[in-house]
């Protein structure tokens, strides 16, 4: 595997991508797969922005009915059901039940946002979502995998959810999916790029500075290394960042008007039993929609639909963490949910298309591409998308991309699977696989299913690479080892201790980081990257900093002058 390269001064490239969210990486994937010779870079690691802080479905998106936004949805559910075969390690199929609080409510407010007339739908009746349903389930059917939805009325409805609000008079069942790790699929998509095509390179906390006479002038923004590059096509995948990212390039532009969405993490074993892995994804009296399914053995909740002028700036408030408790606690009055509860939280900006839309809610989640030119160099931005659809968008740009190279597309990406959930086990073989993979790389078979859950066939390798010399277990984290980490740190294009708790792993999102885990965690990465004891504690401070600014983790991060003797297990 590569680790960071990098690229040597005036590089000529095929495309260079700006921006290593989903569809940056994904872009990335898809060009590198034909052989295109492609650099991408972000300012930080790959999926942080907003592709770290999705509701993390995979969902053919039911609502965007209301706006008759077929094709949208018609995509949304081949993609869907594209992901849950390609990428079957970190995305499962996921119940998803409706309350029904009224049977013919909604109606015409359905009609009025169909005819783009405005208007908020704050009921959606059994009659609306019936007829909703049946569209779904007919927009889906293309490599269908899931069972078509289900009503229930209120006697099944009363058993199924006893603590539910009493006015819910049936419930509708029908199947999407969810993510388990975004940000590692994210990782992966790039790392199948580099695999693939030893031409290609990626550049992480690297920034574009100028562009001028058709060179592009990068710094890395841990050494201030500067460096230049050329490119055929450059691609703007910045996200909420694009206009700012256009006006380094020499061209202003206004093409985001990006909306701000939160989450929490909530430790309730209460509302998690209730659940029974399903997903409830339910109305509010002022017309948005919230969610709440069980994750990492916690309760996901979501989300807030804000605008928002600058992305840096994008944190879950107190208020909108308020808002979604309270309409957690509307639909589940049974139940004591309150602020307590609450152990991580994350917020991240999507990058809509600029609009004047009264509605947050209602500005449309399909991608536009930009297309314009800097000083002779076709600039692609690519505005919107959601993670459902981001292997369709970089389908779609990428053969955009080779019609401007005049290179022929060698390869699918529709029936590829992504890192690893290459040769994953079927559910008839996984008790199989997970013998084999215990007895033969000599590991306790928890331990085999661990590694399989969390990197999917890429365990085995894992699982090689611990048994090859000594290793422990975390003393602050027991189920990862010290080589498991070891293994991130030297392959997957570590650079920061964030990187690994963030996003190579579930750590902090699963509610387990504590300053403890920080220390022990960023001793094992700097000891792999060669770092030194004041590098060690720096990076360790610096990641648990940024989960009391960004995710309402509490506590005091200790502070020694013996950093050796608190972070060395």
């Amino acid at each position: 595997m590569k680790s960071v390269s990098v690229v040597s001064d005036n590089t000529e490239f095929d495309v260079v991508i700006i921006g290593a969210g989903i569809n940056g990486a994904g872009l990335f994937r898809e060009l590198a797969l034909q052989g295109v010779k492609t650099l991408i870079l972000d300012r930080s690691d790959i999926c942080t922005g907003a592709s770290c802080a999705p509701s993390r479905l995979i969902h053919g998106g039911i609502k965007y009915l209301e706006t008759g936004e077929f094709k949208l949805v018609a995509q949304s559910t081949l993609e869907r059901n594209l992901l849950l075969r390609n990428a079957p390690h970190v995305v499962r199929p996921l119940p998803t039940v409706l309350p029904i609080r009224t049977w013919f409510g909604g109606i015409v407010p359905s009609f009025r946002r169909f005819l783009n007339l405005g208007g908020k739908m704050t009921d959606r009746g059994a009659l609306v979502l019936e007829a909703g349903l049946q569209i779904y389930d007919f927009l889906g059917r293309r490599a269908r995998v899931m069972p078509r939805h289900s009503l229930f009325l209120g006697g099944r409805t009363r058993r199924e959810w006893p603590h539910m609000a009493k006015d819910v008079v049936a419930t509708a069942q029908y199947y999407d999916a969810a993510i388990t790790q975004p940000e590692r699929l994210g990782y992966e998509c790039v790392q199948d790029g580099l695999e693939t095509a030893p031409s290609c390179e990626a550049l992480t906390y690297t920034v574009p500075v100028s562009f001028q006479d058709g060179q592009l002038v990068l710094r890395d923004v841990q050494t201030d290394e500067v460096q230049t590059v050329k490119a055929r096509v450059i691609v703007n995948a910045g996200g909420a960042w694009i206009d700012q990212i256009n006006a380094i390039l020499g061209l202003p532009t206004k093409y985001i008007g990006g909306t701000k969405g939160s989450h929490l993490l909530l430790k309730h074993d209460d509302l998690l039993r209730e659940l029974k892995g399903r997903m409830v994804y339910f109305g509010t009296p002022d017309g948005r929609i919230c969610l709440a399914y069980p994750f990492f053995g916690h309760v996901l909740v979501g989300s807030t639909d804000l605008r928002i002028d600058d992305p840096d700036k994008a944190v879950c408030t107190d208020e909108e963490q308020d808002y979604m408790l309270r309409m957690l606690a509307d639909l589940f009055p049974g139940f004591h949910i309150a602020k307590e509860q609450v152990i991580y939280r994350y917020s991240g900006v999507r990058p809509l298309p600029a609009t004047n839309a009264a509605d947050p809610g209602a500005i449309s989640r399909d991608h536009i591409t930009h297309e314009d030119n800097v000083a002779g160099v076709p600039l692609l931005s690519l505005v919107g998308g959601k993670w459902t659809t981001f292997r369709g968008l970089s389908e779609e740009v990428a053969d955009h991309i080779l019609a401007l190279l005049g290179h022929p597309r060698s390869t699918s990406t529709k029936e590829l699977a992504i890192g690893g959930g290459r040769s994953f086990p079927s559910v008839e073989q996984h008790t199989a696989y997970l013998d084999r993979l215990a007895i033969s790389c000599g590991i306790p078979r928890p331990r085999a299913a661990d590694l399989l859950d969390r990197y999917g066939t890429l365990a085995r390798k894992i699982a090689v690479f611990c048994q090859e010399d000594a290793d422990a277990p975390l003393r602050t984290l027991p189920s990862y080892t010290r080589r498991e980490l070891a293994f991130i740190s030297r392959n997957e294009l570590v650079r920061r201790v964030s990187d690994v708790l963030y996003r190579r792993t579930p750590i902090a999102l699963s509610g387990r980081m504590t300053p403890d885990v920080v220390q022990e965690v960023a001793r094992v990465v700097g000891e792999e990257l060669g770092w030194s004891e004041r590098d060690i504690a720096r990076e360790a401070q610096a990641a648990w900093k940024e989960g009391c600014e960004r995710h309402n983790l509490q506590g005091d991060f200790p502070v020694s002058s013996e950093p050796q003797k608190i972070l060395k297990a």
